[in-house]
């Protein structure tokens, strides 16, 4: 469901349709994740990360604070755009992070980080982890499919929500 909030928006704004929102999620190069400590505090992270089908997916040493923040709590909100004042789609995407195991899925997933990083990013896949192709560790693989996503468009200034069936 796609609802335009018109609190928020210019009174000749439109809603952002949600294929519009794949696009730049898809394209984007950088994302911001944001989890829960134990204590409560929040944690934001750069990291990179792929789309795929319907969801983003992003990898984690199994040591690094979101790895932990999320084996505790798996609420997140991913978020991605632009830093222009007038121009440019702001996304949010909350969801739960649901840690992946299956080694079919995580080819295609290591594939999609090879085709939009590149082969600094190629992973091997075994034992249900990521293995960095250069022997630098392994990483859990987490997927965030959006349950509700917000649009914040800068021209014309508009707030869109989309809302997903689970």
């Amino acid at each position: 469901m796609t609802d335009l909030d018109a609190r928020y928006s210019d009174d000749t704004a439109e809603a952002t349709g949600w294929a519009e929102a794949r696009e730049i999620l898809t394209a984007a190069e950088l994302y911001w994740l944001s989890t829960v400590r134990p204590d409560g505090r929040p944690h934001v992270t750069p990291l990179l990360g792929v789309w795929l089908d319907h969801a983003m997916y992003f990898c984690t040493g199994p040591d690094e604070r979101k790895a932990r923040n999320l084996a505790d709590n798996p609420h997140t909100v991913l978020t991605t755009g632009s830093n222009a004042l007038h121009e440019g789609l702001d996304l949010v995407l909350e969801s739960e992070a649901v840690r992946l195991t299956d080694e079919t899925r995580l080819r295609r997933i290591a594939d999609a980080y090879v085709t939009k990083y590149g082969e600094d990013w190629r992973f091997d896949v075994r034992d249900g982890l990521f293995h960095h192709a250069s022997g630098a560790g392994t990483a859990l693989v987490f997927e965030v499919a959006p349950a509700t996503a917000f649009g914040f468009r800068k021209s014309p200034y508009s707030q869109t929500r989309w809302r997903f069936p689970r």
